[in-house]
């Protein structure tokens, strides 16, 4: 008795209780969890997202007249730092007037950002497909009981329940990745939200600087 129980509970006998839709399903969970991990791994151990120290360093740089410092400093920092990509557009060519400065650091910012977000797409989609098929492999295995129910000379109980029993099986696995993809899109679109106010407000500051300054050459060499 004990043994018939663990195997009634067991995933491979769910998995084959539930029918053709658990494998779609589980192509689906596979993809929900491989472009989850991959993009944790990318976002949090390869991208350093971090902007504050960059910024405040750049801005003593700059106080200090030491263009050619910050541009080596952020130049050396851009290979793991997407925020150090962004504002090296503006101390790369600090001369440029503020539009088109700000238009320098927008376009990197997108480019950057869209790789951050790169398999989000894919995870709300998933977020979307996953519970839909499984609510279609419920449809189709109810559709199974009433027909075991029509075909049966004596209807009980248990023909009813455990037809409805496997037909829910898949809405559970497909509600179970929608809801992992959901939150791990939900997070990482937070964390990358989060660095794109930051380095939105880095630039403004970093480029209000620069256009502070060339005023003031402007104006020494009319003087």
């Amino acid at each position: 008795m004990e043994t018939t129980a663990t195997e009634s509970i067991s995933l491979l006998n769910l998995f084959k209780m539930g029918g053709a839709f658990m494998w779609p399903l589980l192509a689906f969970s596979i993809a929900t969890v491989s472009i989850a991990i991959e993009r944790i791994i990318f976002i949090f151990f390869r991208c350093d997202l971090r902007v504050d120290d960059l910024k405040e360093q750049v801005q003593k740089m700059l106080g200090e007249d030491d263009f050619e410092g910050a541009r080596k400093f952020l130049k050396r920092s851009r290979k793991k730092r997407m925020g150090a990509r962004i504002l090296f557009t503006l101390v790369d060519y600090p001369n440029l007037s503020e539009h088109r400065l700000e238009k320098n650091a927008e376009t990197e910012a997108i480019t950057c950002i869209n790789k951050l977000e790169s398999g989000f797409d894919f995870l709300s989609a998933l977020g979307s497909l996953a519970p839909l098929t499984g609510f279609l492999g419920t449809v189709s295995g109810m559709i199974g009981a009433f027909k075991s129910i029509a075909e049966a000379t004596e209807v009980n109980a248990q023909i009813v329940a455990n037809g409805i029993y496997e037909a829910l099986i898949t809405t559970v696995f497909g509600l179970i990745i929608a809801i992992i993809a959901m939150i791990a899109s939900s997070l990482l679109s937070h964390v990358v939200d989060r660095f794109a106010s930051n380095i939105e407000t880095s630039c403004s500051e970093i480029i209000a600087e620069l256009t502070f300054y060339e005023n003031q050459t402007d104006e020494a060499k009319t003087l």
